[in-house]
């Protein structure tokens, strides 16, 4: 598969939490030609299964969350549109470009005050978020018919290619992760698989974290690997907090991580000269690995990360490397089950 169109066509969609409708399709259908059978259930989740080449009682979990951080559309002012944001930070807003979720969609930005005609003691303050509208190019009257309360807004941005291998975009947290599946499930297209193999693009991880939760109760599985993103190093950040893009697949070490797959995911890097670097996961990991881990009686898991740039705002970056890594990894973790079979 072409990692890079997969992940152009996901980043295009709009799916911010709990209205994932039109990435979900875009999703199953990316996922289909790999596995036995994909569908959607109740929430929204997609669900593709592959079975294990010999009858199996054991299932291993593949998850990565479908959904991306949005605005919701809560009052009219004078043809501009008041909103609440759904994990975004508030100082990135100003004059941001978006796209209103209506049908067919409208674009607009969130209006700001030039520093022009601004006091000099505010240019330096982020704008609360209870003064900010959106302008969508409306008059007072056209406005709450075109854009009831309750629609859903998300950045309008197109994803691009960066350098050589890098892929700029909105809301590859996480889809750039649900492509990493995909691959994983290409690898092995043509293996006898040791164990049943559940691919869950869930839905609601940026709000509640309910697709997993669920998901993982649906499918009983015995192990679970969720592939979510973490922080890439730029200049200003902490460096033990975070990873060179280029650097490879992170590894989740930590309480929720079990230790005998992180222990095993490292050995199988090594082995295969895959690049991957720890990630130290002291607490909870922020995840849908949280909420996959205490379904039912429990469920062993480990968290793959996809080092990523500027998480949560319009133009985060990503490195196909980095992806490929994350994919040839589980792939081989995956294929390793045999042996202990």
């Amino acid at each position: 598969m072409d990692m890079k169109q997969a992940l152009f066509e996901l980043s295009a969609c709009a799916g911010p939490s709990g209205a994932e409708q039109g990435v979900s399709e875009t999703a199953k259908a990316l996922l289909k030609p790999f596995v036995r059978s994909a569908t959607r259930d109740v929430l929204g989740n997609v669900v593709g299964i592959r079975t294990a080449a010999k009858y199996s009682q054991r299932c291993i979990l593949l998850d990565a969350h479908l959904d991306e951080v949005g605005m919701l559309v809560t009052d009219h002012d004078k043809g501009f549109l008041k909103f609440a944001a759904i994990g975004i930070d508030p100082r990135i807003l100003p004059g941001l470009e978006v796209k209103v979720c209506t049908e067919p969609p409208i674009y607009g930005v969130v209006s700001c005050l030039p520093p022009h005609v601004s006091a000099p003691e505010d240019r330096e303050k982020p704008f609360p978020m209870e003064e900010l509208r959106i302008d969508c190019g409306l008059t007072a009257e056209e406005a709450p018919r075109r854009v009831p309360v309750g629609t859903r807004i998300v950045y309008g941005t197109e994803p691009f290619s960066m350098g050589k291998n890098l892929v700029c975009g909105k809301s590859l947290d996480d889809r750039a992760c649900f492509v990493i599946l995909c691959r994983v499930m290409e690898l092995l297209k043509d293996e006898p698989l040791p164990v049943d193999v559940c691919v869950l693009g869930s839905v609601q991880e940026e709000y509640t974290g309910a697709g997993a939760m669920t998901g993982a109760y649906n499918m009983v599985p015995d192990q679970a690997i969720v592939v979510d993103v973490s922080f890439a190093e730029t200049p200003d950040s902490p460096k033990e907090d975070t990873a060179p893009l280029g650097s490879g697949a992170m590894i989740g070490v930590g309480p929720v991580m079990n230790r005998a797959m992180s222990k095993k995911l490292i050995a199988l890097a090594k082995e295969n000269g895959i690049s991957y670097t720890k990630e130290i996961m002291a607490g909870r990991t922020g995840t849908n690995a949280d909420g996959v881990q205490i379904s039912r009686e429990g469920v062993a898991v480990c968290c793959v990360s996809l080092p990523l740039r500027y998480m949560h705002t319009p133009i985060e970056v990503v490195s196909l490397e980095d992806m490929e890594a994350c994919a040839q990894l589980i792939a081989k973790y995956i294929l390793s089950l045999k042996e202990e079979a």
